[in-house]
């Protein structure tokens, strides 16, 4: 894999991109400071790029009542699950940033459980990790679990659509051996 390479696999970008996506590299540089690399490795195929970016401005950026931090923190939390090194350095980076809060972003790469989260926060955590590890052993009493934290049921499939789409990404992510951009790692240090 080459240095500037989004991954391992040999799948150019179209070239010349779309002039829409373009505008949505623009956006992101102008915005981000950078492009993705996630958005960059899809962008060898602009209608699977579509399909990703929509699904993920829906689920992180979209209406729900999880805060952007919570949706970060379920990201991190499914990643470290997974150990995706791609979606822990972004996303760690995201919760570094949100929280404005170092540490926090430190341990929920590391292990979510010594943060000092509040009740609501432990339990989201404690579900969307039983769905990425145990799944198949989930049952009402989690989801009542939740309730009981304060999540509606509308809460509660925000909360399992987020962690179902990270697990996706996580590996997507690394079976194609995605590379971080190099700029997250210092972002809200």
């Amino acid at each position: 894999m080459t240095k500037d390479a989004p991954t391992a696999l040999d799948l150019p970008a179209v070239d010349p991109l779309p002039e829409s996506t373009q505008k949505y590299f623009d956006i992101c540089q102008d915005k981000l400071g950078l492009v993705p690399n996630v958005l960059r490795a899809y962008a060898f195929d602009i209608d699977k790029l579509n399909a990703f970016t929509a699904l993920y401005n829906d689920l992180m950026l979209g209406e729900s009542n999880l805060t952007k931090l919570e949706r970060e923190m379920i990201a991190v939390a499914v990643s470290a699950c997974n150990r995706c090194y791609y979606c822990l350095v972004a996303h760690g980076a995201a919760v570094r940033e949100l929280s404005g809060d170092p540490i926090l972003g430190e341990q929920m790469v590391m292990n979510w459980r010594v943060a000092d989260l509040d009740a609501r926060q432990t339990a989201m955590l404690a579900f969307a990790t039983k769905l990425t590890e145990r799944c198949p052993e989930v049952v009402e009493e989690d989801r009542q679990a939740l309730r009981d934290a304060g999540f509606s049921d509308r809460d509660i499939w925000d909360i399992a659509s987020v962690a179902g789409f990270f697990n996706m990404t996580n590996r997507v992510a690394t079976a194609s051996e995605m590379r971080p951009n190099d700029d997250y790692h210092g972002q809200a240090r």
